[in-house]
């Protein structure tokens, strides 16, 4: 915890109690120093009975250190859920014993009939009181009627989102647009008043001429944008694909990519990192660690959050494009810039995480290119799984990628596969690489599913728009 200030210090009350809902200490710098106390008696002889001579006490201190860091629990304790249940005669019956597995147990254990416990999922969010500030029921006129109740007028659980006016297509959908919505100008219009944003629209413009097609994180790694201003010139410039062989990735408008086999090279692929044991190192063995971890999940009962600046329209005006603040290391042409490693997989290099999202052309890798370019001229037909592609094209290009990364993983770190054989035969190692052994009953991937994309980047990137 003291590792990681954005964490909350936990006190549990019942450190064995896996049901026992801590209460939690904000961390505050300080400046104190941390002493140490002696305090010594000492008792003199005492010569006559009569008379009582108080002892000698000396105090000695010494400084051990100084304390910067502090951590005080501010928060109100919340509920606490034990494992009871409550009799007929309202008598309470602890229920440890009964479902808490605690060493390995017989068939009998699991087939006992006990009473229903269902712990809550969540406590409260807040452990800090706060005022709600209610209004007072407002007196209207005589004849009033109170509107229909519609989604308009409707308070929904959380704020509206800020709409960016994207407009979004369907590998189905027969028409693509032409021109984005009047609602886009007028919002990139109204935040492109320097010099800065006219230049980075140009850009942009540039970049969808050359290709028609683009992900974000390539822009990102072309242009050096706010991605606040992004989020408006996208939908200014282009429409977004949400299924099919282009989904995630923002066409230019005009351009329909069903129509033209050229397209192919532009089509994303969903590539995850394989681990496991049978593929000879482990997840905690991974070079390459995931974005998100369930170990490093901080409890939703935040008092004191970390400050993050607002970017509000007026410091959108300002060019925060590319001025930003002063004092940055960074030169105004490359401050949000990201690596090239963000979109381009190459021979020898390991991605920079476990899941990404490349288009076909980005793959550097001649192996790769011969893969993707086995039909050139022969393209019949455009499938919402392959699109111009053979089948299973998507699935022959992981194989190879696993296949170098794994190659990759063996030199850097050898002690992997001390103890693994192998194949002299490369097909063979090539089928072990890909999971495909017919022995094997867990599919690493899951089957494709025609109108699903993949869930977590692209999905947030909807998430943005809607």
């Amino acid at each position: 915890i003291y590792a990681d200030p954005a964490k909350r210090l936990e006190l549990y009350f019942r450190p064995k109690d896996p049901y026992c809902h801590p209460v939690c200490a904000n961390r505050f710098p300080t400046s104190t120093m941390l002493l140490r106390v002696r305090r010594r008696t000492k008792k003199k002889q005492q010569l006559d009975t009569e008379e009582q001579i108080q002892p000698e006490v000396q105090f000695e201190m010494e400084i051990l250190g100084i304390v910067t860091t502090v951590y005080k629990f501010q928060g109100m304790s919340d509920f606490q859920y034990l494992a009871m249940h409550s009799g007929p005669d309202g008598k309470q019956t602890s229920m440890y014993d009964k479902v808490l597995m605690l060493k390995p147990e017989k068939e009998e254990f699991f087939n006992r009939d006990l009473p229903l416990y269902i712990p809550p999922p969540i406590f409260s969010r807040l452990d800090t009181p706060i005022d709600y500030f209610y209004r007072p029921d407002i007196q209207h006129r005589e004849g009033y009627n109170n509107p229909q109740v519609s989604g308009e007028n409707l308070i929904g659980l959380s704020r509206a989102r800020h709409p960016h006016n994207a407009i979004f297509v369907n590998f189905d959908d027969e028409e693509i647009p032409t021109k984005p919505l009047d609602a886009a100008v007028q919002n990139w219009k109204k935040v492109c008043t320097n010099p800065v944003d006219k230049k980075v629209e140009e850009e942009l413009r540039k970049l969808f001429e050359v290709r028609p097609v683009w992900s974000r994180n390539a822009v990102k790694a072309n242009i050096s944008v706010h991605p606040d201003k992004l989020k408006l010139l996208l939908p200014y410039l282009a429409y977004y694909m949400l299924t099919g062989p282009w989904r995630s990735l923002w066409v230019r408008f005009g351009y329909d990519p069903r129509k033209h086999p050229e397209a192919k090279i532009y089509q994303v692929l969903d590539f995850r990192i394989r681990c496991g044991m049978k593929y000879g190192y482990a997840a905690t063995d991974m070079p390459v660690k995931a974005k998100r971890s369930t170990y490093n999940y901080s409890l939703p009962i935040t008092v004191k959050k970390q400050g993050s600046h607002t970017v509000s329209v007026h410091d959108l005006k300002q060019g925060l494009g590319t001025a930003g603040t002063s004092g940055a290391k960074k030169s105004p042409s490359s401050r949000y810039k990201l690596k090239e490693s963000i979109y381009i997989f190459r021979e020898g290099a390991l991605p920079p995480y476990r899941q990404m999202f490349y288009q076909l052309c980005d793959l550097n890798v001649e192996s790769l290119q011969k893969i993707i370019h086995r039909n050139d001229g022969t393209e019949s037909e455009c499938t919402e799984r392959d699109g111009w592609c053979l089948a299973k094209t998507s699935d022959d290009l992981r194989d190879s990628m696993s296949l170098m990364i794994k190659q990759i993983i063996r030199s850097t770190r050898p002690a992997l596969f001390s103890n693994t054989t192998s194949s002299e035969d490369g097909k063979e190692q090539l089928a072990y690489e890909s999971g495909e052994d017919e022995d094997d009953e867990e599919e690493e991937e899951e089957e494709f599913k025609p109108s699903d994309g993949s869930e977590n980047e692209m999905e947030t990137e909807i998430l943005d728009y809607v």
